[in-house]
């Protein structure tokens, strides 16, 4: 089935918890649903789909920055960096906008991974936590495995080494399950995507323990479909 655009925001926004945070919360989360469609689409080849995509991501940030910039709530309210914050990201998405525009999508793509920082420091700064923090982490340590897992050669220091970073991943996958909101725990689509996730993460383990490089190699490769499909709708 091929997805539009629509398709994959709906499919996002369906996935959003029921249970509200604060007004901004709720409302960042919202938008960071046509955030995630953008990615996915900047990642694939279809320039107008990428274009379609980003369009609507700005479009749903404007209309957050509009209705929150002058007065945010609480526990934002004190905040001196909030505007700033909000801006830093619109600056993003028009960068990543022209580049869609230039047709250079692969560099959209990794200006729209700015945004994920800079919304999640926003969080952090304020003392909130949502199940995205824990995708975020889960993410940033699987790129460490995906860029260094595959240069990692047969010696017993490398092993030693991959199976640190896979150390990590595992509880980094736990925390995925145990922090996950009760709502979406009880989604089928979200347990069935969740134990992909961690059989890709078991799949590594069980290739390194048994000293099967070709094997690591492959469960490597693997590892990001999983979690990409998640994150899609749940991230």
């Amino acid at each position: 089935m091929k997805l539009t655009s629509f398709s994959i925001v709906a499919a996002c926004l369906l996935a959003l918890p029921a249970v509200a945070a604060d007004a901004f919360t709720d409302a960042m989360q919202a938008a960071y649903a046509p955030y995630r469609a953008a990615l996915f689409r900047t990642n694939g080849k279809s320039q107008p789909e990428a274009e379609q995509a980003t369009a609507q991501a700005q479009q749903a940030w404007q209309s957050l920055s509009d209705r929150f910039a002058a007065k945010p709530p609480p526990p934002y309210d004190r905040d001196t960096k909030f505007a700033a914050s909000l801006t830093a990201v619109a600056v993003v998405y028009e960068r990543a906008a022209e580049q869609v525009k230039a047709r250079q999508l692969a560099e959209a793509h990794d200006t729209l991974e700015k945004i994920r920082d800079l919304i999640a420091e926003l969080r952090k700064r304020n003392d909130v936590i949502v199940f995205s923090d824990h995708m975020n982490a889960y993410h940033a340590e699987m790129e460490h495995v995906l860029n260094d897992g595959a240069k990692t050669g047969a010696s017993a220091q490398d092993s030693m080494r991959l199976m640190a970073r896979i150390g990590a991943l595992d509880y980094l996958v736990g925390r995925l399950r145990s922090d996950a909101p009760a709502a979406l725990m009880r989604e089928p689509d979200f347990a069935k995507q969740l134990q992909a996730v961690e059989a890709s993460v078991a799949a590594l383990r069980s290739a390194l323990l048994a000293g099967d490089a070709a094997a690591v190699l492959d469960a490597i490769a693997k590892l990001k479909g999983p979690y990409s499909r998640m994150f899609l709708k749940y991230g």
